[in-house]
């Protein structure tokens, strides 16, 4: 029913512990209260007793009077030195217990009357009251437990139900959780599963392409590989035919060097998402990656523009993984933009966190076309179609947003876009 380490049993246990120190502290000053007020009482009565005779005067000797069936003892005692106050106390003699009052009598003398009252029957009064409350009290703890009891294991369904249904499900069924039939409080916990049941899913879902997508593209240059030997053992040819086939065999084994490659990387990837995050200047790190960029894009006859705001922002993140997207994004700019045509790389804050923006001058996308898929090619450069599926892993392990896009101020090409959440920066002061 419980098991170690249970939350409920941490719950039970300092229930215990509380509503037994709370049982034993108000037994203790209710029964205290009851005996006080009791003997308060007696008290008073005792001193009316005392008043009454010493205004009489009439007390000499011991005497002892019958009050129903209570009896009161009433004696003079003389005292070495006068005191002026009245003491009250209580003793027990031969499993009788008695009250006594010395109230002054006299104060010329130093006398004193002493008035003794036999209280037994109250004494077992007072403890039966107190076995019965101890007796209610236990009682009270019982049933609270119980109800303590069912009401934790009321609190934990949810989690038993929860748990029931992740427990059901697998890579080939994967359903989100009706969050609705889930108590408020653990509404967000059902969200939070939500997402990332959505992320496994899409997980999955790009994991069966690339498998697919592999298993295609490996095929195909296999496929040629095979058919030009075929054609090349059909008949004797010329050392230089030969030369050629293996030529055409070497490319195609090349191209497929370059798709393991990638696939390689994807492994690389997932392995950089277990790394320690470490705190990074996110500027700083741009300037750097365009500086590598921009001497590439020199070479190859076109302009890279950096626009860089704030001066600083902090982040603590897998720079690894941010490399990756970045890289990709410049990548895939400086490709596609024709020779003389520019690539501008930015970033600025936003209501989401940094923004990062790479805007090029080339063919554009199709938007239609989900290109984050593995093995997704847009326009007739040569590629595996894996970069941007790698860009968008690295991002979901950065726990940031990237989109692609087609400009829309009139220039043909497009925008990345990579934001990266506040939550995880902070903007440094401007120097």
């Amino acid at each position: 029913m419980f098991s170690k380490g249970s939350i409920r049993v941490n719950f039970l246990i300092q229930l215990i512990f509380a509503l037994a120190a709370l049982i034993i502290l108000f037994s203790s000053v209710l029964y205290f209260y009851i005996e006080k007020s009791i003997y308060d009482e007696k008290k008073q009565d005792l001193i009316l007793y005392a008043k009454n005779i010493a205004n009489d005067k009439s007390i000499i000797q011991e005497d002892t009077i019958k009050d129903g069936f209570v009896s009161i003892k009433v004696s003079v005692v003389y005292l070495k030195k006068s005191y002026g106050d009245v003491d009250f106390y209580k003793v027990t003699k031969h499993k009788k217990t008695f009250i006594t009052l010395i109230y002054p009598f006299s104060l010329d003398d130093n006398s004193y009357l002493k008035i003794s009252r036999e209280v037994t029957n109250t004494e077992i009064l007072l403890q039966k009251i107190l076995k019965y409350i101890f007796i209610i009290n236990i009682a009270g703890f019982v049933v609270v437990v119980v109800y303590a009891i069912g009401l934790s294991k009321m609190l934990v369904v949810p989690i038993k139900t929860l748990n029931s249904k992740l427990s059901n499900m697998n890579e080939h069924l994967i359903q989100p959780i009706k969050t609705q039939e889930l108590p408020e409080e653990f509404k967000p916990l059902g969200h939070t599963i939500n997402h990332l049941i959505s992320r496994i899913q899409n997980f999955v879902k790009y994991q069966k392409e690339l498998f697919i997508g592999t298993a295609h593209e490996l095929k195909t240059p296999l496929a040629v590989i095979k058919l030009k030997n075929q054609v090349t053992l059909i008949k004797k040819r010329s050392p230089q035919e030969y030369i050629e086939a293996l030529k055409v065999t070497n490319k195609t084994i090349d191209e497929m060097n370059i798709i393991v490659s990638n696939i390689l990387n994807i492994g690389r990837q997932e392995g950089a998402q277990l790394e320690k995050p470490i705190e990074v200047d996110i500027i700083e790190f741009l300037k750097q990656k365009a500086n590598d960029f921009k001497l590439l894009a020199e070479n190859e006859q076109k302009i890279l523009n950096m626009k860089f705001e704030p001066n600083g922002y902090m982040a603590k993140l897998q720079v690894s993984l941010l490399n990756q997207i970045i890289q990709n994004f410049l990548q895939n700019a400086l490709k596609f933009t024709p020779k003389g045509k520019s690539v501008t790389i930015t970033s600025s804050q936003n209501s989401m966190g940094l923004l990062i923006e790479v805007k090029d001058e080339g063919c554009g996308i199709d938007e239609s076309i989900d290109l984050f898929a593995p093995f997704k090619r847009q326009g007739n450069k040569s590629g595996v179609g894996l970069g941007l599926f790698l860009a968008k892993s690295a991002a979901d392990g950065l726990g940031a947003k990237i989109d692609i896009k087609n400009r829309q101020d009139g220039i043909k090409g497009t925008i990345a876009s990579l934001t990266l959440n506040s939550q995880l920066s902070c903007i440094l002061p401007i120097k």
